[in-house]
């Protein structure tokens, strides 16, 4: 490969990673051939991208982004595959490895090297399971709102309930 095909796919992966933000390196060494076609057939039929690429220019791709992705050099060794995702399915990556692995029984591969979700690393193949139960940042919010909304609908509630109007409240109050 030249320099300048080289430059051009480190500018392709740059082009990925900025839009997709969340990213999964796994390690595929030792997988044959056939094992890494099935696993991008397998992303193919989810509708994640992924590549297989040399760690160096995985890093120099990362070096180009605003975001620091330092964290996950360290693991970037061995044969790599990156799988691609946005924020909506990101736990889909975590659920497409765990189960290719079941269906080749006893493969542990390939084995998460890091994930950058949100720009926050999780490193290690015993963060799969960490991945899958991981909230988005919209089911995050969704929660944080209805917790507010929870007071409020306890109020309505209470003034709907005794007699159905604010004046009977308000009775009942004064009375007291």
């Amino acid at each position: 490969m030249t320099k300048q095909e080289k430059a051009e796919l480190v500018q392709d992966l740059v082009a990925q990673f900025k839009q997709y933000p969340n990213f999964y390196v796994t390690d595929t060494q030792g997988m044959s051939v056939a094992k890494v076609n099935n696993l991008r057939r397998a992303a193919f039929n989810a509708n994640i991208p992924m590549r297989v690429v040399k760690n160096s220019l995985i890093e120099k791709a990362l070096d180009q982004l605003p975001e620091d992705y330092s964290a996950a050099y360290p693991a970037l060794k061995n044969i790599s595959a990156v799988f691609f995702t946005d924020e909506a399915n990101f736990k889909e990556v975590a659920n497409l490895i765990k189960d290719f692995r079941k269906k080749n029984k006893g493969l542990d591969k390939p084995a998460l090297k890091v994930a950058c979700i949100d720009a926050t690393s999780f490193i290690g193949d015993d963060q799969i399971d960490v991945l899958i139960k991981l909230k988005s940042k919209k089911d995050l919010l969704g929660e944080i709102i209805g917790l507010l909304q929870s007071p409020m609908s306890n109020v309505m509630g209470a003034l709907n309930s005794g007699g159905g109007t604010i004046h009977a409240l308000l009775q009942t109050l004064s009375e007291k």
